[in-house]
C-alpha cells in the first residue's frame, strides 16, 4: 500500500506498469499488474476506516474478499491448489463452462470487489473504484464481451465464497447476551475518554479457516493478579509505570506507527471526535503489498500471498481473542490509576477489550512467519503504510523485525503488560507456522 491510501487513485498509470505498452483493439489486451489487487485492498481499508470497523471483523472482510479472488486463480492454474480440503468446511467451487472468454486477473480483482461490495456495511461505495477500474482496462483495449464475461464469472464466484463466510457462525453473534464486563478485581473494564463496550466477545465461535480450534494453542495463563507491592504482577504494573517518567522520543515514534486503533477518540472538551486510523489487518496486508511489488511476484503469487496472510489475521485474531475474553485481564491504564497515580495515561488510547494477549503481537508475529515463507528472512523493506497519515516511513531488515517492534510499541503505548507481549509473539509464530503447514 502506498502513501496515498487515503486519495483518489488513478488506474491506468498502475495499470501499465511493468508494460510495454498499449496494444490495439485487433491485439490482446496487456495482462493487468498485481498493483491493482493492492488497490482493491486498499479501497477495502478506506470503506473499513469510514465505517469503523473494528480489527477482527476487518480481518474477515479481507479474507473471504481475497479468498474470492484466489479462488478464480485456483482454478484457472494448476500450479495453485483450491482450498477445499485444506480450509474448514472449504466447498469445492467447480469452474462454470457456461462462461467463456473471461481474464483470469480481472476476474479475480473484480471477485474481490463484488464480495467486499456485499460484506462491508459501506461496501456499495466500492462501486464507484469497480467502474473506474474497469474504464481503465477499456482504455487499455479490454474489450466489452471480455470485461463483461470477467465480471460474470467474478460474480459467481463471489456468491459461493459468500455463501462460505455465511455459514461461519459470525452472524449469530447478534443474537447472544450483550456482553457485561466481569466485576471482578483484576479484570478489564472500559477506559476513557470514551468507555466504549467490549469489541467482539464472541469473536472465538466463528469457524477457524486453519485452525482445529480456537483454543488450538491455548498460552500460559497470564500473571496472576495482585495488589501486593512484591508480587509478579505489581512489578509489570511499575515496569509500564516507570516511575511516571515520560517514554524516549524513538519510543513515542514507534508506538505512534503501530497504533492502528479504529476507535482512537479525540476528545476537545465541548467535543468527542473519531481520529481516522486503518486496523493492525490493514497494515500487515500493506506490507504484503510493499514486498510483493519489491520482489517482482506475479499477479498470481501476488493473490496466494495476500490470501495466505488474510487467512493467518483471522485465525491469529480468533484465536487472541479467545484468550482475551477468558483471561479477562485489567489494562495497564486501568490498574495504574486505581493502584499508584490516579494521574497517570498512556500515550496510546486503550483500545476497549482484554488485556492479555497483546492482539499486536498475535497478528504481527503470526504475518511475519508467513511473509518469511515466501520472501526469507532477510528480506529488507521500507514500510510506508503510515505515510497517509502523517507518519513517516520506517525501514525493517525483515519481517520478524517488523513484529518484534510492532509488539513491543504496545508496552511503550503504555496499553499492555510485557507478559502479554511475549506470549503474544509466541502464539501469533504458532497460528502462523500452522497456517503455512495446513496451506
Amino acid at each position: 500500500m502506498k502513501s496515498s491510501i487515503h486519495k483518489t487513485i488513478y488506474l491506468i498509470p498502475l495499470l501499465m506498469i511493468g508494460m510495454a505498452g498499449c496494444k490495439t483493439r485487433t491485439q490482446e489486451p496487456p495482462a493487468l499488474t498485481p498493483a491493482v489487487i493492492s488497490q482493491a485492498i486498499t479501497q477495502m481499508t478506506e470503506v473499513m476506516i469510514h465505517d469503523i470497523t473494528n480489527p477482527p471483523l476487518a480481518a474477515r472482510f479481507f479474507s473471504y474478499a481475497c479468498l474470492a479472488g484466489y479462488e478464480v486463480i485456483a482454478q484457472n492454474n494448476p500450479a495453485f491448489k483450491s482450498m477445499h480440503g485444506v480450509l474448514n468446511e472449504y466447498p469445492e467451487l467447480k469452474r462454470s463452462d457456461s462462461i467463456k472468454q473471461y481474464d483470469v486477473p480481472l476476474s479475480a480483482v473484480l471477485a474481490i470487489l463484488h464480495t467486499a461490495q456485499k460484506m462491508q456495511p459501506t461496501g456499495k461505495s466500492l462501486v464507484a473504484f469497480e467502474q473506474r477500474f474497469i474504464d481503465s482496462c477499456r482504455l487499455l483495449g479490454y474489450d466489452d464481451e471480455l470485461i463483461n464475461n470477467s465480471k460474470r464469472y467474478a460474480t459467481a464466484i463471489s456468491k459461493k465464497i459468500l455463501a462460505y463466510a455465511k455459514a461461519d457462525r459470525y452472524n449469530k453473534i447478534s443474537n447472544y447476551t450483550r456482553y457485561t464486563p466481569v466485576d471482578k478485581e483484576g479484570s478489564w473494564y472500559p477506559t476513557p475518554p470514551a468507555y466504549l463496550p467490549a469489541v467482539e466477545p464472541y469473536f472465538n465461535t466463528v469457524r477457524t479457516f486453519a485452525l482445529d480450534s480456537c483454543s488450538q494453542f491455548i498460552p500460559p495463563p497470564p500473571v496472576a493478579f495482585s495488589t501486593g507491592k512484591k508480587t509478579a504482577f505489581y512489578k509489570l504494573l511499575l515496569q509500564n509505570y516507570n516511575d511516571g517518567k515520560p517514554v524516549s522520543e524513538e519510543q513515542r515514534v514507534i508506538a505512534a506507527f503501530w497504533d492502528c486503533n479504529p476507535f482512537a477518540i479525540q476528545d476537545g472538551g465541548h467535543l468527542i471526535t473519531s481520529r481516522k486510523k486503518i486496523s493492525p489487518g490493514a497494515h500487515w496486508l500493506g506490507i504484503t503489498g510493499i514486498a510483493c511489488e519489491k520482489a517482482g511476484k506475479r499477479f498470481e503469487e501476488t493473490m496466494q500471498i495476500y490470501t495466505w496472510v488474510s487467512v493467518g489475521l483471522m485465525d491469529a485474531f480468533i484465536s487472541c481473542w479467545d484468550e482475551k475474553f477468558r483471561s479477562n485481564r485489567i489494562r495497564p491504564e486501568t490498574a495504574i490509576r486505581k493502584y499508584i497515580d490516579p494521574q497517570w495515561t498512556p500515550i496510546l488510547q486503550t483500545p476497549p477489550f482484554p488485556e492479555y494477549l497483546s492482539g499486536h503481537s498475535v497478528i504481527s508475529s503470526c504475518s511475519a512467519t508467513i511473509l518469511t515463507h515466501f520472501f526469507g528472512d532477510q528480506f529488507s523493506y521500507t514500510d510506508d503504510v503510515e505515510v497517509a497519515y502523517g507518519l513517516p516511513a520506517r525501514r525493517y531488515n525483515s519481517f520478524q523485525h517488523a513484529a518484534q517492534e510492532a509488539a513491543i510499541s504496545r508496552f511503550y503505548g503504555g496499553i499492555h503488560f510485557m507478559d502479554a507481549i511475549d506470549n503474544g509473539l509466541i502464539v501469533g509464530k504458532k497460528v502462523g507456522d500452522w497456517v503455512v503447514k495446513k496451506i
